[in-house]
């Protein structure tokens, strides 16, 4: 696990060099074919060297939900315990993990109908307003959903006008069932706990997407039919912002400026899911030795690695 532009991606190369993993990648935009710049997808070199499943799996018009991740990571954690190896789960979607470990709460199931008319006042009234509404329905998930977070908003709202009952309340009383159980988890975390490191960091891989052609990326997705700017895909971070500067919302450097802004947000949301987890064992990401360091702790923990 980790923030963005940590190097989870290198590190779990290095790992798999040293032991039999097999990567699982749990982000939710690599999910996606054609998203290859904006996720920063690790090239085509890297992934014949260390194959990762659930990468490239869906269309950008499709949505890919946590549900979707449990089931898919599920059956690729049984196939590669089928073939003798060990899955090592990579990535920064901490609800993905969450819902893996933990389980996944039983709510209702999606409705296209009730999420284009939500997506229909958003446009007409804008996301915070649309946020308001959600108050006064459920306050505790308006307090922990940002104004501008359309996805979240959405579905919070849709869950509300299709059961009458609240996201909060459906959370609280669902059942949440793990994957498989009696599988443990060995949690790792790579942390830069120079914030200012890690933004400048970030900087530099944004500064590389836009120098490689982001922009260029975008400009063929939207002219993909049932590809909107409300689509799930495109509400992933960068080419939400790409997508507006296209429509002529604001120019070029304060397209970069708001998806730097954005990306550093979703570092700090990552971080504050981190400090919720228990278990994990922190390893500093600048570290020249932390693949040692790793490899060492999961030798010492894991039956199987320290045999």
């Amino acid at each position: 696990m980790g923030p963005t532009a940590s190097g989870k991606t290198d590190v779990a190369v290095e790992l798999c060099a040293r032991f039999p993993f097999d990567i699982i990648s749990v982000d939710s935009a690599l999910v996606y074919r054609g998203m290859d710049i904006g996720t920063a997808k690790p090239d085509r070199k890297t992934l014949e060297h260390a194959p990762h499943r659930l990468v490239d799996i869906r269309d950008p018009e499709q949505a890919y939900s946590a549900g979707d991740f449990v089931r898919d990571a599920g059956l690729a954690m049984q196939d590669i315990f089928a073939a003798g190896r060990i899955p090592l789960l990579v990535g920064g979607t901490m609800m993905y993990y969450r819902a893996l470990i933990d389980g996944i709460a039983n709510l209702p199931p999606a409705d296209a109908g009730i999420r284009d008319r939500i997506d229909a006042r958003a446009e007409q009234h804008g996301w915070p307003a649309v946020h308001a509404q959600l108050r006064k329905v459920d306050a505790i998930a308006a307090d922990r959903i940002k104004p501008n977070d359309s996805q979240r908003i959405q579905r919070a709202l849709e869950v509300f006008e299709i059961s009458g009952r609240s996201l909060t309340d459906w959370q609280r009383s669902a059942s949440r069932t793990p994957v498989d159980s009696a599988t443990t988890y060995l949690k790792v975390a790579l942390d830069v706990a120079a914030r200012k490191i890690l933004h400048e960091r970030i900087e530099r891989r944004l500064d590389l997407m836009f120098n490689n052609g982001f922009v260029n990326e975008v400009v063929g997705l939207k002219k993909r039919v049932g590809l909107t700017r409300a689509t799930p895909a495109m509400r992933s971070v960068g080419y939400r912002q790409v997508w507006a500067h296209l429509e002529g919302e604001y120019t070029l450097d304060e397209c970069r400026y708001r998806a730097l802004v954005a990306t550093r947000q979703l570092a700090k949301r990552q971080f504050t899911w981190l400090r919720s987890e228990s278990n994990l064992y922190w390893v500093d990401a600048l570290e020249g030795g932390k693949v040692d360091s790793i490899s060492k702790h999961l030798a010492t923990n894991h039956p199987i690695l320290g045999s």
